[in-house]
Formats: structure tokens, sequence, C-alpha cells
């Protein structure tokens, strides 16, 4: 196995690492403090072909490989977590199973916009009452016609502030359950659709999460995606490539607190020397550097895997898994690291121990992602 990156991932590395610290960087600290969504970075994400990084060329993608995919999430998220997961969301939420699972004309339409970014792409499956299980979706769709009518809502939609083309799950058999789940693509301008409340949320505090509600909202036949009752399947089958991508974020964030610790160690002096020099920092710095490795390779061979063809979750989980946990670690022990001052919202490290608590939590808490492992052990 070659643990290597080829020359074209280096340059996608050191290209986005470049630009992520001169634009996304500068303002992290500002996007966290006011909870703002950082829409002056969307066309600059979008100049740089990273909205639709794995997307085929001839949709506007950058038809990449997701190894590369991995590298460039983590790079983003390093500098910020809150633009990390934007990208995240429209790459492998929206572009992801538009490409998959539409039809010429919807990714004509608008696989497309979304993947150059010109519209930017969320992804609505959580409800109130259906957050890990999924299944237990309210929201209904009725066909009238050539249109489904659509009543319910979301929640804790990431992107939905300045969103433009969602791609939504409701039930279109309520007696099916899960089967009878299918997926449909929305445009922020139909008839009946609005956004509602934006979270005030921990950390990641501008990525614009949001309720989303539909009353009567006309959407035409043509955009469901895939077959009716086919979309809890779509949804899980888009959750596997998105965990990678979570993964990938966490990975970001943990090395940035590493990063932060290694510098503040060598500068912050306590009886007489920097406190880099006592074992019990070193330690933690080792400990730290080590799990971030380990993160970093399941993340790689999930993207791997993914690239190969081969069925991919279990790795996707364990990734997902792994990384978020040690993110959570390493930003709680960078704190420990800069003492009172990592407390402190003056320091990056605080804002950074806030962001990765999200990535046990969103798309698969890291409990599911043992239910799909063990799952695998099981059989």
């Amino acid at each position: 196995m070659d643990f290597q990156l080829t020359k074209e991932q280096r340059l996608v590395q050191q290209t986005v690492r470049d630009f992520a610290e001169k634009e996304v960087a500068p303002l992290a600290q500002e996007i966290d403090q006011e909870g703002r969504f950082p829409r002056e970075t969307v066309p600059k994400l979008a100049k740089l072909g990273l909205l639709g990084m794995m997307t085929d060329p001839k949709y506007g993608g950058g038809g990449v490989d997701s190894v590369s995919y991995t590298i460039a999430v983590e790079e983003v998220s390093k500098a910020c977590a809150t633009t990390g997961v934007l990208m995240s969301v429209n790459n492998s939420l929206v572009c992801h199973p538009l490409e998959k699972f539409g039809t010429e004309s919807q990714k004509e339409q608008y696989l497309g916009p979304v993947a150059r970014g010109e519209r930017l792409g969320a992804f609505g499956l959580t409800e109130p009452g259906a957050g890990t299980d999924a299944g237990s979706q309210r929201s209904v769709a009725v066909k009238e016609g050539d249109e489904y009518i659509i009543n319910g809502s979301k929640v804790f939609i990431s992107n939905a502030e300045a969103a433009e083309t969602f791609v939504i799950f409701v039930l279109t058999d309520p007696t099916a359950g899960a089967r009878g789940i299918s997926a449909f693509i929305v445009e922020r301008e139909f008839p009946g659709f609005s956004v509602g409340k934006v979270e005030d949320k921990m950390g990641i505090r501008g990525n614009g999460a949001a309720e989303l509600f539909f009353e009567d909202m006309a959407v035409p036949a043509d955009n469901l995606l895939g077959q009716e009752g086919k979309g809890f399947k779509i949804a899980m089958g888009t959750l596997d490539g998105g965990r990678i991508g979570i993964a990938s974020q966490a990975v970001g964030i943990a090395q940035a607190a590493m990063e932060e610790s290694v510098k503040y160690s060598q500068e912050r002096e306590q009886f007489g020397k920097a406190i880099s020099k006592f074992q019990a920092i070193q330690w933690m710095l080792a400990d730290m550097a080590t799990e971030i490795a380990a993160s970093r390779h399941l993340v790689r061979k999930a993207a791997y895997i993914k690239d190969s063809g081969k069925p991919y979750s279990v790795a996707a989980a364990m990734a997902k898994l792994m990384a978020s946990d040690v993110a959570v670690r390493v930003t709680r022990d960078a704190i420990q690291v800069h003492g009172g001052y990592g407390y402190i919202k003056d320091y990056t490290v605080e804002r950074l121990y806030r962001d990765a608590k999200i990535t046990e939590l969103y798309e698969g808490t890291s409990e599911v992602q043992r239910m799909v492992i063990a799952g695998s052990l099981l059989r």
C-alpha cells in the first residue's frame, strides 16, 4: 500500500492550503463571533473549483478523486470549520446525490449550477422528531397531476440560510415507514417554501443551520430524485460519503489545535523555561500527533475504497468515529496546554474546542457509527 500522495494530490493540498490561509483563516474568528454565514467566501470557493470537486467536469465539476477531496476539506476546516462544512455539504450531500441519482435533465438544470457554485446546495433530512431515527419522517408529499404538494418541516439544515437548491426527503407513502420516503429537488424560490429560525449554536456558528418549512409547496413531478419510495436508500448512501467529508473536517480541526498547542508551548514560559520542555506537555503533543495521523489514514483509506468502487460504509463510519473522537480530545487537550488562556475567546483553541463537538453529532452520531461497524461484525 502506497501512503504517499500523488503529484496531483500534493498540488491540491498546497493550492487549498495557500487559499485557506489567505482567504479563509482571516475571517474565521469574525464569523464565529458574529455567527454569520461566510457569503463572501462562496464565490472564492467556486472560483477555485471547491464546491463540486468530485463532480464530472461535463457538469461543471472538478472530477478529482475522493482522496483529493478529503485533503481539501481538511485544509479549509483547519482554517475555519464553518467554511469546511459549507464545502462538505455542497460536495457530498448535494452534488453527489444529484449526480448519482438524477436524470440528465436534472443534472443539467440543478447539478451544474451547484457544482460550479452558482447556486449553493443544502440537504434536508432531519426533522424535529426524526434525527437519528430518520425513518420517522412526518413531512408528506401528495401527487396531484404533474406536481407533488409537500407539507412539513426540517430542522438543523446546514447551509439553509443561504442555499438556493435543496435535496429534501419526505413521505410519499405515510403507511410504509422508511420505504415510503422519497427524495425531491426543491428550489428556494418555490411558493410555499420558507426558511425559519437560524440556530444560535455552540460551534460552527456561521454555517447557517436553520429550519425549513413547506406549506402546500408545489414541486414539479420531474423534480422527484430517483424513484418513489427510494429516498431513504438515497439518503443513507449519501450520508456514507458525507461522513468522509465530516471526518476530514474533524482532522482539520484537530490539526489546527495541535499546531496552536505546539506554537504556544514553545512561547509560554513557566519556572524559567518554555512549557514545551515539560514532559507532561510533550506527552500531550505526542498523543495529539499520533491520533491525528491515525485518523487521517482512516479518512484517506475510506476515500480510497470509495474511489475503487467497493462498499465503503464501514470504512466511512470508522473514519468519522475516530476522527471526531480525536478532534474533541485534541481540542480539549489544547485548552489544557494553553491553561487559562485557552478558555479565553481571544485564543483560537477556544473556538476549535466548540467546533469539534459537532463532528460527533451530525451526519450520524458516534453511536450510529458504532452501530454500523458492529453490524458489519455481527452479520
